[in-house]
């Protein structure tokens, strides 16, 4: 009896991979008594924006598609792989870095499901990737949280988006792979409101292998959220050099603290993470520089400079600049301040009174 029960639960797997099809939890959880696959995690190195490939059982799913000029390399990557199919490609939200490479993918291979995050952008980028999907006839879905998929031995759990938000990075698609023991998790680009929603779903989101949010972001991975994925290992995704300072250095910290191993494409290149069920190994070893992406240069050029912006900082006249604000967090800082934000930053000349009444709050660290 074992073995028919066996038998029918690796034919119900794989209708589920040829017609790319939900399995309910139960029998997901019934299927994972099958021997485990082995699953590659690619993170391709595609500069400031990411793109990871997964296969596992002779199924594949992208995250993600880079930028607009990176369509073509992730083209090559996925065909030096030998992937001639998609069964799903998850664009987690509409940011040009996310889904400039997505019309190229949907073009030239084959896709089973295509989802997409419910926030919807007003640009060329995004209208491209509208385009594409019409020419290809395929429907794109934002996938239902808890929804469970099938990719090979794998289970895949939708995790995000939660609801309707104002800020597309919070609407990205978050999701936790499982394969075996081994358990990989991928949250977009979704800021700390998004994870708070996520962590209030009480779904266990504990893994070996966290993707970074938002390419080392401060405004991601927040001490809560962090401390409920509790990861071996952290993947960052960016560009060496970015404009936006990625990865940040409170984002660094809290791996370095936690004894948290770093893998970094800004440093290796495509890094890949194989898992047997049991264990994962890498391509290349972890970093051991954790360096920030701002400033950037060694620690006596970084105080230099940073010395040099609080000089040029100060000598301009008060009537140019009050106070450095934070439009997301709401807080406001010194133009001295040592932890100035890089995004989301707003210079202003108006009072202290005048900020505060608008709903501020001064930064703890330079107490303005």
């Amino acid at each position: 009896m074992k073995k028919i029960h066996s038998l029918m639960m690796r034919v119900i797997l794989a209708c589920a991979l040829l017609t790319g099809a939900a399995l309910p939890v139960s029998e997901m959880i019934l299927a994972s008594d099958a021997s485990v696959d082995k699953m590659e995690v690619h993170f391709i190195d595609v500069g400031q924006g990411d793109s990871t490939l997964i296969t596992c059982g002779g199924s594949s799913m992208l995250i993600d598609a880079g930028d607009d000029s990176k369509g073509t390399a992730i083209q090559n990557y996925l065909q030096k792989q030998k992937v001639k199919k998609l069964d799903y490609l998850v664009l987690t939200h509409p940011d040009a870095d996310h889904i400039g490479g997505a019309p190229v993918i949907l073009t030239k291979f084959e896709i089973g499901k295509v989802f997409v995050s419910n926030y919807e952008k007003d640009n060329k980028t995004y209208l491209k990737l509208i385009q594409a999907l019409d020419q290809k006839r395929l429907k794109s879905t934002t996938p239902k949280v808890g929804a469970q998929y099938a990719l090979g031995s794998a289970k895949i759990t939708i995790l995000a988006p939660n609801k309707k938000y104002e800020n597309p990075n919070d609407a990205s698609i978050a999701l936790i792979i499982e394969n075996g023991n081994n358990k990989f998790l991928f949250s977009g680009d979704a800021g700390e409101a998004a994870e708070k929603d996520i962590l209030d779903g009480k779904t266990d989101i504990s893994a070996n292998v966290y993707h970074a949010g938002h390419h080392g972001s401060r405004y991601s991975t927040s001490e809560d959220f962090f401390q409920a994925v509790d990861p071996d290992c952290a993947v960052i995704s960016c560009a060496q050099g970015n404009s936006y300072g990625h990865p940040h250095a409170e984002t660094l910290n809290t791996f370095r603290t936690n004894g948290v191993k770093v893998y970094r494409t800004d440093e290796d290149g495509t890094i890949i993470a194989v898992s047997d069920g049991k264990k994962i190994t890498f391509n290349v070893p972890a970093s051991d520089t954790w360096q920030a992406g701002e400033p950037t240069g060694s620690s006596r050029d970084s105080k230099k400079d940073t010395v040099s912006a609080v000089r040029k900082q100060d000598s301009s006249p008060a009537s140019e600049l009050s106070y450095v604000l934070n439009v997301k967090t709401m807080k406001f800082h010194k133009p001295s301040c040592n932890s100035l934000p890089t995004e989301n930053r707003q210079d202003t000349s108006e009072s202290r009174d005048s900020i505060t009444a608008k709903g501020y709050v001064p930064c703890k660290r330079c107490n303005p």
